[in-house]
């Protein structure tokens, strides 16, 4: 009631019938006015929650079992091929299987969005079509960039509103600096730990029950007749 006397003081000058009716309408006049101004809000909250579902059911980790789906896609991958992913990162990225073993990897740590993001600026990159360009840019920075996004990836505030000014008129090179952080960030935090996981483990000892497989990156030890040590070159 004060409120309503502090924005409209003709309350004090009128007769109780004609008051009654006028704070019937102004009530009705802010409530109108409060909706005005979270229609904005609410409708971008609304577009972000109806992103975040569509991507959930195309593949998030919120729909998607890493055990069942791993066990299906790697059951064709040879522990030969799969040991080459452990050379480096960069060689886990030129193998489709490497990509989609590490994705699955990813999936258990509710953290794909890093390599899905990282594919997605490299299709980017290829897009020859300013107009499809826009669209995919756009696409990636309401994914992947902006503030909430559905899949937000790690990045600082400097590089995020880098990108925000470019969108109007995206250049080829307008995620490279984000894709890079990305790339660092896997390289070195999750890759390691891929390579120890069962994901990977399971794959490279395939050979036979209880039988390890690993890729020895230097000399071989072994013992000559008089009990000393040497090493030879070896492949394995």
């Amino acid at each position: 009631m004060e409120t309503l006397l502090f924005l409209f003081p003709q309350f004090n000058y009128m007769a109780p019938k004609e008051e009654a009716y006028f704070k019937m309408f102004a009530v009705e006049d802010l409530q109108s006015s409060a909706m005005k101004d979270n229609s904005s809000r609410q409708k971008d909250k609304e577009r972000k929650s109806r992103l975040s579902l569509f991507l959930t059911k195309s593949g998030s980790h919120e729909n998607v079992s890493p055990h069942k789906k791993t066990e299906t896609t790697t059951s064709n991958i040879s522990p030969e091929a799969a040991l080459q992913w452990s050379d480096s990162f960069e060689e886990l990225l030129k193998h489709t299987d490497g990509v989609e073993t590490f994705s699955q990897f990813l999936r258990t740590e509710f953290s794909e969005e890093n390599i899905e993001f990282w594919l997605a600026c490299e299709e980017y990159k290829t897009i020859d079509s300013e107009t499809k360009r826009l669209s995919k840019a756009r696409y990636i920075y309401t994914v992947y960039i902006e503030s909430e996004a559905p899949k937000e990836v790690n990045i600082d505030y400097n590089t995020k509103m880098a990108i925000k000014k470019n969108m109007e008129h995206p250049a080829r090179s307008c995620f490279d600096a984000a894709q890079m952080k990305v790339y660092s960030l896997m390289k070195k935090d999750s890759y390691p730990r891929f390579l120890h996981s069962d994901i990977y483990l399971r794959i490279t000892r395939r050979k036979g029950p209880g039988s390890t497989m690993f890729r020895r990156r230097s000399r071989s030890c072994v013992f000559n007749d008089r009990g000393e040590t040497t090493t030879e070159p070896s492949a394995w």
